[in-house]
């Protein structure tokens, strides 16, 4: 389980029942909608068929700057609770490596796979089909990946990454 998503035990909501009730704590940027800011590019990569290549780089801008912030709040919040520098370094690095794997770099990937397969699929069908059903198989992709995706990249962090800074 990744450092974000700690278990957190809270006092018993009444005294006549005695227990405890457990909860997750819920990071905005990876258990929420929010999520999906991180997934722009992944919709820039769907239309890259019918759209300036302008605008699938400017997809991931916005996806780099999704990640940019979710390392700056996480950083920030650990240092205003005290954290020594090395500490702070270290999560900054975390979250920044995470984030770019799990919601730049690999989906991009993926999503640009699908819809060139996609394409070449259909490379004998007309023109409207040929620009319009990549697109629509590329995000229809992107919730089905998002999750696999995720927890690969908690793997590979797990097994890289946090190992090496513990």
């Amino acid at each position: 389980m990744s450092e974000d998503k700690q278990l957190i035990e809270r006092e018993p909501e009444t005294k006549e029942t005695g227990h405890k009730t457990i909860t997750k704590d819920v990071d905005i940027y990876r258990d929420t909608f929010i999520r999906y800011m991180g997934y722009s590019n992944e919709i820039g990569e769907s239309f890259r068929p019918l759209v300036p290549k302008s605008l699938v780089a400017a997809s991931y801008g916005m996806a780099i700057g999704y990640v940019c912030t979710d390392t700056f709040d996480k950083t920030l919040r650990l240092q205003m609770e005290g954290a020594s520098p090395r500490e702070v370094a270290i999560k900054g690095g975390d979250v920044f490596a995470w984030q770019m794997l799990a919601s730049v770099a690999i989906p991009g990937l993926v999503i640009n796979r699908i819809t060139w397969a996609t394409k070449r699929l259909l490379s004998r069908a007309p023109v409207p089909i040929l620009k319009t059903v990549p697109t629509l198989v590329g995000l229809a992709s992107i919730p089905l990946i998002i999750h696999p995706i995720d927890s690969m990249v908690d793997r590979l962090m797990d097994a890289t990454y946090r190992k090496m800074v513990r």
